[in-house]
């Protein structure tokens, strides 16, 4: 039995997204033109190269320490089935349709116009975006229902409350999650869908969140982007370049069970900044509650972006330039016991508060890290009691899995977790 009904995989390397997009006929064409940018108008006005193709099979999963594209999905799976065997298969078949779509792909096509299509069809015409997939699963799919119990990581351990939790239980947590990265939101968009469609049956989508703006850079030649509340965000990140400090902090060797070796586990946090009491403060607050100069970013202790903070440095009136609450101190490692971690996170805009009238927005923080408990836990514990930015924050979702190490070509990520 082939993955995907009906396709003509012999062709389908042969036919180009924008081939399939010009048989489909000019109306749908004419409505496409209006409704979306080509790939060569969106290349053109973004000044990314969205041709890019980030390899698929690999030591370690993309989506980590891949350069971070400015659009994320992160999407959520529930099981509705105890069947071992369908959970292997769906795994399998996203695998396949995962590797295609990085290459900027069709899944597959039908002549048969009484069925419904194999690929829906929404980023027919469009380039590869640098699009990555980075799977992890959560420690609810290590019950006795796949028989997978004894395969379950050790780091995943339940994350205790904070103080300023608010969690939504429905925009929390699930059996599967799978990050979505890419330049096009439309490229992500399909890529979700076709993992929802491809595994309805025997799993249903638990929630999804969609981010945009990257806020932290994960190479050393990405420069540092603004969240949004207006600075830049994520200057003192682990870089991917500096390999060592992913071996030491991110990534996770000699683990059992096999399929964790090379792996890592993702945390992701919803945050709500309650951006009107934000934007409301004087310059002065706002740079105090940071820690850096806001349009610099510099610290306030030095005149460059990447000047090493000075936290001994006190000022005329024997108080400390850097504020003891100061967000760059208190997550600083110095503060942590030496502990870092990966960030990736993105901005979210919902709407604005039908009550209020106030713009729901924040960001999704994404970070990874060899040991979430030790690291994620201990940073944030302190954050939530330290940090002053805590005060205009609410956390109202959170996540945790366990992503397991890179594919070798032609491997799957059912045959991977379930041996």
């Amino acid at each position: 039995m082939t993955d995907f009904p009906p396709a003509l995989d012999a062709l389908q390397s042969d036919i180009s997204r924008r081939g399939l997009l010009r048989g489909v006929g000019m109306a749908a064409a004419g409505v496409a033109v209006g409704s979306v940018l080509s790939s060569a108008t969106r290349e053109s006005t973004s000044g990314v190269n969205l041709k890019t193709v980030v390899p698929f099979f690999d030591t370690y999963q993309a989506g980590v320490a891949t350069p971070s594209p400015d659009h994320f999905i992160l999407v959520s799976f529930d099981s509705t089935t105890s069947d071992r065997h369908a959970l292997r298969a769906m795994l399998n078949k996203w695998t396949d349709a995962a590797e295609k779509m990085s290459r900027g792909q069709s899944i597959g096509y039908t002549e048969n116009p009484y069925i419904a299509p194999v690929d829906s069809g929404e980023a027919e015409g469009l380039s590869p975006a640098s699009l990555t997939f980075t799977i992890g699963y959560g420690s609810s799919l290590f019950d006795e229902r796949f028989g997978l119990s004894h395969h379950r990581p050790s780091g995943l351990q339940p994350i205790p409350a904070f103080v300023g939790d608010n969690l939504n239980p429905l925009e929390s947590d699930g059996d599967i999650v799978v990050q979505i990265c890419s330049d096009d939101p439309q490229v992500n968009f399909h890529a979700a869908h076709t993992l929802a469609r491809l595994g309805e049956g025997v799993v249903g989508v638990r929630y999804m969140h969609i981010g945009f703006g990257r806020t932290s850079a994960v190479t050393h030649d990405q420069p540092t982007t603004r969240n949004l509340i207006g600075f830049k965000d994520g200057t003192n990140n682990l870089q991917e370049n500096r390999v060592p400090n992913f071996d030491r902090h991110v990534w996770v060797k000699g683990a059992t069970p096999a399929w964790m070796r090379n792996g890592t586990y993702l945390v992701s946090r919803k945050i709500r900044v309650r951006l009107e009491d934000w934007s409301s403060n004087s310059l002065d607050t706002q740079e105090a509650t940071i820690g850096r100069f806001k349009e610099s970013g510099a610290p306030l202790t030095g005149d460059r972006e990447h000047d090493v903070p000075n936290f001994e440095a006190l000022n005329p009136h024997r108080n400390y330039v850097i504020p003891t609450s100061a967000h760059i101190r208190v997550a600083a490692p110095s503060q942590n016991g030496g502990r870092v971690i990966l960030r990736r996170g993105f901005g979210f805009v919902d709407g604005t508060d039908q009550k209020t009238g106030q713009i729901i927005c924040g960001l999704h923080f994404v970070c990874f890290q060899s040991d979430p408990i030790d690291q994620f836990v201990s940073i944030q514990q302190n954050l939530a009691t330290n940090d002053s930015l805590a005060n205009y924050l609410s956390h109202e979702a959170s996540v945790l899995v366990a992503c397991p190490g890179g594919l070798k070509t032609g491997e799957k990520w059912g045959s991977q977790l379930f041996g």
